[in-house]
């Protein structure tokens, strides 16, 4: 990559990653989560492997756009040719300008997760649609791991004026060695442009994940991000969008832990403008002795007036082992405002089960009858049906 302004930023992030590595549990957000074990580990960046044992990708009701150990596969992934997408080394070469004028600018604040990824994303996507498209259907981003390593990816998503689109994101992996995951996405949502961003992590159970999605929403913007949280022995989400007049973001997510699964989850949304329109609602289900984290920040600023915001974080314990940490918050600098968040941490209750019991059901079906009602109500939020079928019956990877 011989692009000097790309290879300055390489520059800069490498060397405060040397200064800084990865972030500490002495900083606030992340006073929860202790990757410290996962930084001893000595994990190289993967390399690209000639030789795949997966099928092809058949094209069925999402377009695809497969990546294996962080690099893209074009033999595996059916991509829509009326539109620019494409991966981010290619649009280094073809569309540097573009890229140069959007890349870093939607992250405002950096940690060592987000400096690794700069200084050594291997590949990604770069998607533009222009001003008025939409997108016919939805563009599955699959990323499979199959290597004992580090795999950083980075995207750019450009849409213009009045545009729409669905993306789904997936991580799997078939392995259960460890490895870290490491993908940034910077996201543009242009004016009256529509986007909805499905997230399902599901990676081996001895895998490491960071995820990072930032956002700058324009006038009349919309944005909805469904994050599940199901996999990997520890992960970390952030999800932090800017918001300028009447935009609306919602932010909904699951996240299941068992064993010693911990599962870390951070939101921002920063009302910068008037007029503007949050909902954010969040359930964990923490079974064994899993630890789940949830730190939802909604920033209004001094003339962001008329603001109409709301969050939810609710929690199910199953074992007494298990542990939620949650921390909502609400930053407002406004005075014309309507805003409100609310959390609640709990068990399985014992009238319900008694109930279904009652009605021939044994205790532990009644648990698990119990246990899917609570999870399925973010499930059921997903409009996109084969996805809705995958979360709520199988383990496929593609449709």
């Amino acid at each position: 990559m011989s692009i000097s302004w790309l290879n300055d930023i390489r520059s800069q992030a490498a060397a405060q990653f040397e200064t800084t590595g990865f972030p500490a549990s002495n900083l606030e957000d992340w006073r929860y989560t202790n990757v410290s074990a996962m930084a001893k580990k000595e994990f190289s960046i993967a390399k690209f492997v000639e030789d795949v044992d997966f099928d092809a990708i058949e094209s069925g009701s999402a377009f695809h756009f497969v990546f294996v150990d962080g690099y893209f596969r074009e033999e595996l992934s059916n991509l829509p040719e009326s539109i620019t997408v494409c991966s981010i080394n290619e649009a280094i070469e073809k569309h540097a300008d573009l890229l140069q004028s959007r890349f870093n600018q939607a992250i405002n604040q950096t940690h060592g997760f987000i400096d690794f990824n700069t200084a050594n994303f291997t590949d990604g996507v770069f998607l533009h649609l222009a001003e008025n498209v939409v997108l016919e259907k939805p563009l599955q981003i699959i990323h499979i791991a199959t290597q004992a390593a580090i795999l950083p990816t980075r995207h750019v998503v450009i849409l213009d004026k009045n545009t729409k689109a669905t993306l789904i994101e997936m991580f799997v992996s078939p392995e259960k060695h460890a490895y870290l995951t490491d993908s940034v996405a910077e996201i543009f949502v242009g004016e009256n442009a529509d986007l909805t961003l499905y997230k399902v992590q599901q990676e081996g159970e001895n895998a490491y994940h960071f995820g990072g999605t930032y956002v700058q929403q324009e006038k009349h913007a919309r944005f909805t991000h469904h994050n599940f949280a199901l996999g990997s022995l520890l992960a970390r989400s952030d999800i932090v969008s800017d918001l300028k007049t009447a935009a609306e973001c919602e932010l909904n997510g699951l996240f299941l832990g068992s064993g010693k699964q911990h599962l870390d989850n951070l939101t921002r949304i920063n009302h910068l403008e008037s007029h503007g329109i949050s909902r954010e609602f969040y359930k964990g289900i923490l079974n064994d002795q899993a630890k789940g984290v949830f730190q939802g920040r909604i920033v209004v600023a001094e003339n962001a007036q008329k603001i109409d915001s709301k969050m939810n974080n609710r929690n199910l314990l199953l074992s007494n082992e298990a542990e939620v940490d949650t921390k909502p918050q609400l930053e407002i600098y406004a005075d014309d405002v309507k805003c409100a968040h609310g959390v609640t941490v709990g068990q399985l209750d014992e009238k319900s089960i008694f109930y279904l019991q009652s009605r021939g059901i044994d205790e532990d079906t009644a648990k698990h009858i119990l246990t899917f009602a609570f999870a399925n109500e973010m499930v059921e939020k997903v409009t996109f049906e084969p996805l809705k079928a995958l979360l709520q019956n199988g383990n496929k990877l593609n449709f």
